[in-house]
């Protein structure tokens, strides 16, 4: 969930202190594959942020009062209501357990509104005492109809590419999905592979923490856009899965299926 542009640079301390908050007392050791539909929220699997933020560019407070799961669907949501030094609040869930190699696979629907990023990534850094690296979805508010993919290692970006998302990302639910290997990474958005990285130099290789998160800014406009709040927002997540290298596919659409 980072920048593009000239803001990226100053904002890769901030955002990776932020980002590890108290959660750091999850598992290090390396997860199995899973399905989760979001009959509930399992706090088994999630740890859910709360009173923090990633750094003077993000205009929101995490609130775990911004995230709950409703009929099979779990809803990160951006509101207005002072909560620290910040004018609104807002959602972030990440797995206590770190991935490794294997497929991701989540369903969303992105949030509205200008300013606003709706983001599905990976990530660890140095708080975790390792690298940062990272595996980013990010759907800017300002142009829903696109998703960005990205990805750091050892908190080099830079790799920035912007996907098609017919009908709109948050118009509806579509399928992002990519399949993490040692040598390559192959980013898919609705069963369609849409780019393909396979530089060594540009492929992470730490273990990560899964993340979902709906958030704003008053000041990263060239990139998210002009911020303008017309109200509560969300994003919303209907499954997620991991599916690691040789175990069968847990859904008939997933890309396990094909890649397995």
């Amino acid at each position: 969930m980072r920048s593009s542009g000239p803001h990226r640079l100053a904002l890769l301390s901030l955002v990776a202190i932020g980002l590890a908050g108290p959660a750091n007392a999850g598992d290090t050791a390396e997860a199995k594959s899973f399905i989760d539909n979001f009959d509930t929220l399992d706090t088994g699997i999630w740890y859910v942020s709360d009173g923090w933020n990633n750094g003077a560019h993000q205009n929101c407070t995490w609130s775990k009062k911004q995230v709950k799961v409703e009929n099979g669907i779990a809803e990160l949501s951006f509101i207005e209501g002072k909560l620290g030094k910040r004018n609104y609040a807002c959602g972030e869930i990440q797995t206590r357990k770190r991935f490794s190699y294997g497929t991701y696979e989540a369903r969303i629907k992105t949030a509205d509104g200008s300013g606003l990023n709706s983001a599905f990534f990976t990530y660890i850094g140095p708080a975790d005492k390792k690298p940062h690296d990272e595996i980013d979805f990010e759907v800017l508010g300002k142009n829903p109809a696109k998703v960005q993919i990205n990805q750091y290692v050892s908190a080099k970006g830079g790799n920035e590419k912007l996907v098609d998302v017919p009908g709109g990302a948050n118009q509806g639910f579509n399928d992002y999905a990519f399949v993490w290997e040692k040598e390559r990474i192959g980013y898919y958005v609705n069963g369609e592979l849409v780019h393909e990285v396979t530089d060594p130099a540009k492929i992470p290789a730490n273990p990560q923490k899964i993340f979902f998160s709906l958030w704003g800014t008053d000041t990263l406009s060239d990139w998210m856009g002009a911020f303008s709040y017309k109200g509560p927002s969300t994003m919303q997540i209907d499954r997620i899965a991991f599916t690691a290298p040789g175990d069968e596919c847990q859904f008939a659409e997933s890309i396990a299926c094909r890649t397995n």
